[in-house]
């Protein structure tokens, strides 16, 4: 089985629309949608869920009132000021913590001399095995404000590739998250190949380098497309430029067309909506970029 990773910089490049329509375009394959903390891709897919599991990432701690005796230990050792005291309160309730502020590092467990404080598991979001027109789909939803993202895009990248071992399916696309932080080495840790999708602008063209200075850390196979290259045709060239200077093949230019954005509208890939030049190039890069995945 193959891998192919679609990543950018930043978020707004165009990336997941892309994956909609390579979904459209590929044969035999699962998708994995691992941009868990604003996840969008189920937008233009329609998943019908087939099952659905809660994602514990985390512990966190909880006072137990009727163990407490307010001896302050807990305070005295977190270093987030997670555990908060009550304003004028007294006796076995001065003191509870923050649930926001918590990261479940155990110290104030480990410190209690009353073993007073619980460590519980944390539900931080939810995955989801689906159905779309295209095939079948691993998604997530990570909670508001809720972190260890990566461990969730590693959970959902696991169940796709078992999914398609079951199933004897030879592909897997992941809609990746943008930067360069955890979720997106967790997206592509072992992938056969990274599409860094930019586009022409100023942070569009640093962000690639940055991107590119990752996946080259990891050793990952890197190509370059540049969605709405006729915005700012110049940058682009400057960025065909430097991606050859990194040594990455740019294996596609995709041109603005406010199509994409009434596909999205209609809840559909812009490839399956129009057959016109935007559509061309999509299914060029997609050629191009099957071609790298051989």
């Amino acid at each position: 089985m193959k891998e192919l990773v679609v990543i950018s910089g930043k978020g707004g490049t165009g990336k997941t629309s892309l994956v909609a329509s390579f979904a459209a375009l590929a044969k035999a394959k699962v998708l994995a949608d691992c941009d868990v903390d604003a996840a969008d891709l189920h937008l233009v897919l329609e998943p019908r869920i087939l099952h659905r599991e809660d994602f514990c990432g985390g512990k966190l701690a909880r006072i137990l009132p009727d163990r407490c005796t307010s001896c302050g230990r807990c305070q005295e050792v977190c270093r987030f000021d997670a555990v908060v005291r009550k304003a004028g309160s007294t006796g076995a309730e001065d003191f509870f913590i923050d649930p926001v502020f918590c990261e479940g590092c155990g110290v104030c467990v480990w410190n209690c001399p009353e073993e007073a404080i619980s460590f519980e598991e944390a539900i931080n979001g939810e995955w989801f095995v689906s159905e779309t027109r295209y095939g079948p789909m691993v998604h997530a939803r990570l909670g508001i404000a809720e972190e260890n993202s990566g461990k969730l895009v590693s959970l959902v990248r696991n169940q796709a590739k078992q999914i398609a071992d079951a199933k004897n399916l030879d592909l897997l696309i992941v809609d990746g998250s943008p930067g360069i932080g955890c979720p997106v080495i967790a997206s592509i840790t072992g992938a056969d190949l990274v599409l860094v999708v930019t586009e022409p602008t100023l942070s569009g063209k640093h962000d690639m380098e940055r991107v590119a200075e990752l996946t080259r850390h990891f050793g990952t196979k890197t190509v370059v497309c540049i969605n709405k290259w006729d915005l700012h045709a110049e940058i682009a060239r400057e960025i065909e430029g430097e991606a050859k200077q990194l040594g990455l093949r740019v294996v596609g230019n995709v041109r603005y067309d406010n199509a994409i954005t009434k596909a999205q509208i209609m809840r559909t890939s812009v490839v399956e909506y129009t057959g016109g030049a935007v559509t061309e190039d999509i299914e060029a890069l997609w050629r191009r970029t099957s071609y790298e995945l051989t």
